[in-house]
């Protein structure tokens, strides 16, 4: 999938995988993190492929540091422009970065993060960005997101499970197999809770989804 579809996708407003309240399992499942407060402390929480999440308001709130990166700079705009908030600028080789009041964004690509760029992160938030990803990326992202990493990270991770012959991705289907697959070699993982989630997503049951579940899971890098 290349860069230019979600450029595209934020271009026309077409974003749907935008929620507009602090993401359920974000609530209920954070504190089993248990991941110190403060950047200084260790406290940072790298939130990839973020958007304009709200999440990452929560995540600040919580006395976290928030680390976010984003492709889209229109993305990286309207949060801070929705959050009253007007962020300071600066450029290196390959990322803008934006901040303010404890929430950084890199405007570009993940894949070009680097261990210098996550070295006070304690913590991933993923709920949107494994699943953004075709099959031949996500393999790619697992690596990449590990590597760059400080050993013994912890990630709180949410994945779509559906027939995937029904629907082409964007959000793609992520099965517990296939998390444990990418994920095994690097890390401790433990699945925390499948939600049926069919009922209450319209918007898939009317392009003939039949089955969708919300896999929660909480990993530790090794």
């Amino acid at each position: 999938m290349k860069k230019e579809f979600w450029l595209e996708r934020w271009e026309r407003a077409e974003i749907g995988f935008h929620q507009n309240d602090i993401n359920p399992y974000l609530l209920q499942y954070w504190p089993e993190l248990k991941v110190a407060q403060g950047g200084e402390a260790g406290g940072e929480i790298f939130v990839p492929l973020c958007g304009k999440s709200l999440d990452m308001v929560w995540l600040r709130e919580q006395g976290h540091t928030v680390l976010g990166v984003e492709l889209s700079a229109i993305a990286v705009r309207d949060f801070f422009s929705e959050q009253g908030k007007s962020p300071a600028h600066t450029h290196s080789e390959k990322f803008e970065c934006c901040e303010a009041e404890g929430i950084r964004i890199l405007c570009g690509d993940f894949f070009d993060l680097r261990k210098e760029d996550m070295a006070q992160v304690r913590a991933v938030y993923d709920r949107a960005s494994l699943v953004a990803l075709p099959p031949e990326m996500r393999e790619r992202y697992a690596r990449h997101l590990v590597e760059i990493l400080p050993p013994g990270s912890q990630v709180l991770l949410v994945t779509f499970d559906y027939p995937q012959e029904q629907m082409p991705g964007p959000p793609f289907a992520v099965s517990e197999a296939e998390v444990r697959a990418l994920y095994a070699p690097y890390a401790e993982i433990r699945f925390l809770e499948q939600a049926d989630i069919l009922e209450r997503e319209p918007r898939f049951k009317a392009r003939g989804v039949t089955r969708m579940q919300e896999n929660i899971f909480l990993l530790m890098l090794k």
